[in-house]
């Protein structure tokens, strides 16, 4: 069985763009070492202890500042942050501490940023990895959460979209 071939980049990518997902920006550092990247990859692992999983290309330079800085940040993007979304996926171009200049941020206690206007943000600390081809898998253990409002922004079939809240 280990022999049958796997499908091809593109038919994968085609059939996960059915998958819908949340849209959040995962970000480490402080100061001018800050690094944020757009994520739809975030998952829940367990309850005890409370893990979620993130997985991210590992060209990226919010990769290695995870690794640097042990810890990691997640923040969840309201419907109204689609804007923010493609700034943080580099659709602008702006690149390290660039890119934290179009909105509010707050420090959280593992020193982390957070979007202030966040549906939700959560905090972790890195408590294990495995690299996947061109990505590794972070699992953070979460230390804080922060409440926030809104809509969700998720991505589906290729686009940003919202369920309203009802």
């Amino acid at each position: 069985m280990h022999d049958i071939p796997s499908v091809q980049a593109i038919e994968f990518r085609q059939a996960m763009r059915n998958l819908a997902s949340g849209v959040a920006i995962v970000t480490t550092g402080a100061a001018v070492r800050r690094r944020g990247l757009t994520v739809s990859s975030v998952t829940s692992i367990c309850m005890e202890p409370p893990c979620l999983l993130v997985a991210i290309n590992a060209s990226s330079e919010t990769h290695d500042a995870i690794f640097a800085n042990n810890s990691f940040g997640v923040s969840f993007l309201c419907s109204d942050q689609e804007d923010l979304a493609l700034r943080f996926g580099g659709r602008d171009g702006a690149k390290g501490v660039h890119r934290f200049v179009s909105a509010q941020w707050n420090q959280g206690i593992l020193d982390v940023p957070l979007l202030q206007s966040a549906m939700f943000t959560l905090e972790c600390i890195l408590h294990d990895h495995k690299r996947i081809g061109t990505h590794t898998i972070f699992v953070g253990r979460i230390v804080a959460t922060r409440p926030g409002q809104g809509d969700p922004l998720i991505n589906f079939r290729g686009t940003l979209r919202t369920i309203p809240e009802d």
